[in-house]
């Protein structure tokens, strides 16, 4: 039965990937416009491709480097192998694919989306939001796929027959593996990408919209190819290996907390194991149908709308049928296998957990569009603050992204807690699988949102009517909220998910409990809290000076290229591209290789505890800062392109290129760091520290002496402990303890 059942996991995500590949086509099949949209389309996909060839050659080295390291520590310790090595070369590759995926669907689809949104705002949705699934469906069919596939295989290859044997814990760390390949290279895609983007974006605004005067995306403008790219490897590609991370992630926290829970089962007492698989297969299927649901008939239906209908539709769907699968696979009760875990669970307790968990990730949805999109108070605080300058508009930001926090971490906390005493750690781990579960549905929500961004500007740069922008621009703003939306979405997760990586390292690294009293213990979560700030510090600071390098070469061809500003000179778009490029590749690298090489010198140095207390410091303060800065990024933005449609303050009305709007602006520009790089890596952060450490464990584990002085000293104690309590037999106690001593 447990052979039968595991081969259904990966077909799933095959029919995700078919269902991927027929979007895709659709998608391709589409009229691309006049020649003039077709070129500027051209070289947004060229200036992708560029990076990304530039990114993976870099990458290339990494992996071939910690692949020969994993491949000679698997030789090491008794519950490893050096497969571990073949397993993160895997994730790797397909981490990358599944950002290439998203790169390429997301250039094929703006410029189609432009030519559609001249016939209406219904077709312009259709066009970006299939554009959106295909990057979705990519992402999770291979993590399905790519996770249950490597399952099976080595099921196979170290003979599993039951759980928490060594042969189990082998293939636990083998494809623990899988997930640091597809972590490190969504930390590389998201820190490189942010960092491309977003100095594209600050160059070309500071300079075009703020001293020159010109709109956003104006063909003019050096920087708006940069810029337009920006968009495709930052927010797509590298939301995409992002999300892939995450997902893969997600499910290796739940089979490894799974391996550990007693389940009598027609499944052999795999059930906990196979679940969490089962329920990302599941949630991929029910995601798809949810994408179906996406639709506008008019011109004034809410685009928000559409998608929140789609959205919600896959996340009842995927609760109905989890309910349904964990009534089929699970029994209805369960124990932990080492005792010091806590007390067992049910069955109505995993489906507790897995419901809980959908509703964390829906009220992290909602707080935060709450708190990014148009119309709502937060963000309308910082358009009435922008008539009073500049300052006041980043006092204002700050104040909403610092605001933010407060809700998402009580219902973090409240979820941590409420799964907890459903199904102990395994709860934790299973609410986080069903938050993950729609990801395919979340990031085909979020993907859409770049993809209307780039058909705008390709609308902009092809000067055509003022219609077209008007629905691009309407997809773009929805666009913001959503981004933002899945950026706390995925934060969320991570935490859940971390929380259930860190069980796992405390059970493999053989200690019972982190001493905060302990001055080491103490200080390495001292440490572990500093990290998200100073990798947060080495982002924001490679987007200014890549900024400042883009600025500088934007003014010099509007100085040095006459004829620019009267459309009679073509600007050099291919070297800001280059400048982007270069600077996102070179800083990116410091970032990564701080969070991969931190926690293995803590626990190599300092042992498991320290390096225990270090992951909990990285953890509070990684989610904070995440969910502070997508936020006020978030704000920020859509704080800024309220002026565009026109805002009343103080029964006066502002517009693009008033004073508020410039404001605004710089708001936007002070944010964009905040939400596309340093905001969205604080939950790869997070779960790449932990991995680490979950797979350096074995090496570094405690292994408790036995020696006749702590035998005696044990049964001398539990003696003290008996005598506690009342008995009836104290004499024949006193001499069973006696004859032990």
């Amino acid at each position: 039965m447990k052979d039968s059942i595991v081969f259904i996991i990966p077909v799933l995500g095959l029919i995700g990937l078919l269902v991927m590949f027929m979007k895709y086509r659709w998608v391709a099949a589409q009229n691309a416009g006049n020649e003039k949209m077709q070129e500027l389309s051209g070289h947004i996909a060229d200036g992708a491709l560029a990076f990304l060839k530039a990114e993976w050659k870099v990458l290339t080295y990494f992996v071939i480097i910690v692949a020969i390291l994993l491949a000679y520590s698997g030789t090491l310790v008794e519950d490893s192998s050096p497969l571990i090595a073949i397993s993160f070369v895997i994730g790797a590759v397909l981490s990358a694919t599944a950002g290439y995926i998203g790169m390429t669907i997301a250039t094929k689809a703006n410029v189609r989306t432009t030519e559609a949104a001249k016939t209406s705002l219904a077709k312009a949705l259709d066009v970006s939001f299939a554009g959106g699934t295909v990057m979705g469906l990519g992402v999770a069919g291979l993590a399905v796929l790519g996770m249950s596939g490597l399952f099976i295989i080595f099921l196979k290859v170290f003979n599993v027959v039951e759980l928490n044997s060594s042969s189990m814990r082998t293939l636990i760390e083998v494809i623990t593996g899988f997930s640091l390949g597809a972590e490190s290279i969504a930390l590389f895609a998201r820190v490189g990408g942010g960092i491309y983007t977003k100095a594209a974006d600050v160059g070309a605004d500071l300079v075009g919209k703020v001293e020159a005067g010109i709109p956003e995306d104006d063909v003019r403008n050096p920087a708006t190819i940069a810029d337009n790219v920006g968009d495709n490897v930052g927010d797509v590609a590298g939301m995409g290996a992002d999300l892939f991370g995450s997902y893969v992630a997600t499910i290796l926290a739940t089979i490894v907390l799974g391996q550990e829970v007693k389940a009598v089962d027609q499944f052999g007492g795999f059930s906990p194991v196979l679940l969490p698989m089962m329920i990302a297969g599941v949630g991929l299927i029910f995601s798809i149908v949810g994408t179906f649901l996406v639709k506008v008939k008019n011109e004034n239906d809410s685009v928000q709308k559409a998608l929140n209908i789609g959205n919600w539709a896959s996340i009842i769907m995927t609760a109905i049928a989890a309910i349904l699968l964990v009534k089929w696979m699970m029994p209805e009760n369960m124990e932990w296998i080492n005792a010091s875990r806590g007390a067992g669970f049910t069955q109505n307790g995993v489906i507790g957990a897995i419901i809980l968990g959908l509703v964390v990730g829906a009220i992290m949805s909602i707080v935060t569009e709450y708190y990014t999109a148009m119309g709502k108070k937060p963000v309308m605080s910082i358009v009435r603050q922008s008539s009073t300058g500049h300052a006041t508009n980043i006092i204002g930001g700050l104040s909403v992204g610092m605001e933010s926090t407060v809700i998402p971490i009580l219902v973090l906390a409240a979820g941590i807690y409420g799964s907890y005493a459903f199904a102990g750690l395994y709860g934790v781990a299973i609410a986080a699988t069903g938050m993950m579960a729609t990801t395919a549905m979340q990031l085909a929500v979020d993907a859409f949102g770049p993809i209307a961004d780039n058909a705008g500007g390709i609308a902009e740069m092809s000067q055509l009517p003022d219609e077209v922008r008007e629905r691009t621009d309407n997809l773009d703003a929805v666009g913001n909220t959503t981004a933002a939306t899945g950026k706390g979405f995925a934060i969320a997760s991570a935490a859940l998910t971390s929380l259930a990586l860190f069980a796992a390292f405390v059970g493999v690294s053989g200690i019972s409990a982190i001493d905060i009293y302990k001055a080491e213990v103490l200080a390495g979560l001292f440490v572990g809290g500093m990290i998200p700030f100073i990798f947060s510090s080495l982002a924001i600071a490679a987007v200014g000076r890549a900024a400042m390098a883009m600025v500088e070469e934007v003014r010099r061809q509007f100085r040095e290229i006459p004829g620019i500003m009267e459309y009679k000179a073509k600007p050099e778009y291919e070297k800001c591209v280059a400048i982007s490029t270069n600077a996102s590749i070179r800083e990116m690298v410091i970032p990564g290789l701080i969070t991969i090489i931190t926690p293995a010198v803590m626990g190599f140095v300092f042992g498991p505890e320290v390096l225990g207390g270090f992951l909990a410091g990285v953890t509070v303060s990684g989610v904070l800062m995440g969910i502070f800065q997508n936020n006020a990024g978030g704000a920020w933005d859509n704080a800024k392109k309220s002026f565009e449609k026109g805002v009343e303050i103080e029964g006066k009305m502002y517009f693009k290129g008033s004073d508020p709007h410039k404001a605004a602006v710089t708001g936007d520009t002070v944010g964009d760091p905040f939400k596309d790089t340093s905001g969205p890596s604080m939950n790869i952060l997070i779960k790449l520290s932990s991995i680490v450490a979950l797979i350096i464990a074995p090496h570094i584990a405690v292994k408790a002496p036995v020696n006749v002085e702590t035998s005696q000293k044990q049964v001398i104690e539990t003696h003290d402990e008996q005598q506690t309590a009342p008995t009836v037999e104290k004499t024949n106690e006193a001499v069973n303890y006696q004859e032990a001593v």
